[in-house]
């Protein structure tokens, strides 16, 4: 398992999930139905939005598994803060990156993972991802647009929820 280095815009990474309170416990019903329809638009078990802590990847919601948050050193997620497009990974046990992950080890048995990046101000502050518990043949260009669609509206979401901060 190769874990992902910290993003050299991390103090300001954390400060602005501080700052919108987007680490709190609290449910938001559109972030909620958002992940329910994704996960089911992709025909996958697992659907969440995921913001990245210091020490943890937190979901602000999510479809399909009944954790809140993980470790951030197993976060498939943390993967995408330096990444500009989509992550895939077809097959976690063909990557060396999470092969030996307890995600993919232990349950929930991830084989499968695609994770758009969330902006907030200009920073990435997680993502938007699917996973199933199966591997996938192929993730193609209209599914990678419909990801970043949804990001997308994970990002004016965001937008919204902040200017009511305001």
């Amino acid at each position: 398992m190769i874990c992902a280095p910290y993003p050299e815009d991390e103090a300001w990474r954390l400060d602005t999930l501080q700052r919108h309170g987007l680490l709190s416990e609290s449910h938001d019903p559109f972030l909620d139905a958002l992940t329910l329809t994704v996960a089911r638009s992709f025909r996958v078990p697992i659907s969440a939005v995921s913001f990245i802590d210091r020490d943890r990847q937190f979901f602000k919601a999510i479809t399909g598994l009944a954790v809140r948050e993980t470790a951030r050193s197993c976060s498939f997620c943390a993967h995408v803060l330096w990444w500009p497009e989509p992550l895939v990974v077809l097959d976690t046990r063909q990557d060396e990156r999470f092969s030996g992950n307890p995600l993919v080890v232990d349950a929930p048995h991830i084989r499968f993972y695609a994770g758009a990046p969330i902006h907030l101000n200009g920073v990435c502050l997680g993502s938007l991802c699917v996973i199933d518990h199966r591997p996938h043949a192929d993730f193609d260009d209209a599914q990678i647009r419909m990801l970043k669609g949804a990001a997308s509206a994970v990002e004016e979401r965001l937008i919204q929820m902040a200017a009511v901060r305001s």
